[in-house]
């Protein structure tokens, strides 16, 4: 991080970088994220994206773990409100998908979109070897975020299990959008409702 970013109003702009950043991350992947088009997306100069992140992998690492952190706060508060209200199996696959594949889009066309995307991103980390140790930590927490979803839910598994229970998913997710199905989340729920019945 720059010494520009230090003051308040350095750090609200490099805030809105990335924020724009995360936004064009999650509309288009990796290859979306460019200097120009996260300047117009904030509505700052282009320099600016220069003046405040010394390098582009340094804003799309920032904008990645943006993104994630606000999934996972979503994750949280859902996991709060599935504790005290439905703690049925449908319940639980809603919110684990939602973690595993990002929140439901109401149009079906754009929520296998949406997956797809997710899916590249992910496959696409690991062409960005100063992504990893991010990505690390960001699976760690996600892991446990599914822990926790799981024992609140009264279906504790273990990390063999859970991780069993991921590759459940992704194998669903990756075979629907193989076969161009345009639900991979339905073929994903019905693998997962079937694992924990």
């Amino acid at each position: 991080m720059t010494a520009a970013a230090t003051t308040p109003k350095g750090e609200r702009r490099r805030a809105e970088l990335i924020e724009a950043a995360a936004s064009l991350l999650a509309e288009g992947g990796f290859d979306a994220v460019r200097h120009r088009a996260v300047a117009e997306r904030a509505g700052l100069p282009l320099a600016s994206t220069t003046y405040y992140f010394d390098s582009l992998e340094e804003l799309v690492t920032a904008a990645v773990e943006h993104h994630s952190n606000q999934e996972l706060a979503t994750g949280r508060n859902r996991l709060e409100e599935l504790a005290t209200r439905n703690r049925g199996v449908e319940a639980t696959v809603d919110l684990v998908l939602d973690m595993l594949l990002g929140p439901i889009r109401p149009d079906r066309e754009a929520d296998a979109e949406a997956v797809l995307l997710r899916y590249e991103r992910l496959v696409g980390t690991g062409r960005r070897p100063y992504l990893r140790p991010l990505m690390r930590t960001l699976s760690a927490q996600l892991y446990e975020l599914l822990h926790e979803i799981f024992a609140r839910s009264g279906t504790p598994v273990d990390s063999a299990e859970l991780e069993r229970l991921v590759a459940l998913v992704d194998g669903a997710v990756v075979n629907a959008l193989i076969e161009v199905d345009p639900e991979p989340r339905s073929a994903a729920a019905r693998m997962l409702q079937a694992a924990l019945a």
